[in-house]
């Protein structure tokens, strides 16, 4: 007699992450003594928006609320918060993450 066949298991898979695209004005920036390393990403593959953060090398994220149109916008905020408040200000940390 023979066996009957085993029903097929599927292996439960965990959702990917979508997969990112980096904007060429991503990386480290310096000033004063302090840098941080900037992100501008979205995901691959599309024409969405762009999605602004700032690690320090404490770890602290800062993210910004707002995405933008473009990489270069997202870049011109960047260079503009770190001119008006300076790159020091992205080392602080509050007890929730900090955004803009």
């Amino acid at each position: 007699m023979s066996k009957p066949p085993k029903p097929k298991q599927s292996a439960s898979k965990a959702p990917k992450e979508p997969s990112l695209e980096h904007s060429e004005f991503s990386g480290e920036f310096e000033d004063d003594d302090v840098t941080v390393l900037v992100d501008i990403f979205r995901e691959a593959g599309t024409n969405g928006d762009w999605t602004l953060e700032v690690i320090s090398q404490t770890e602290v994220v800062t993210t910004w609320e707002e995405n933008f149109e473009t990489d270069q916008a997202a870049w011109e905020e960047f260079l503009a918060t770190a001119e008006r408040d300076g790159v020091k200000s992205f080392l602080e940390e509050d007890d929730a993450p900090s955004v803009h």
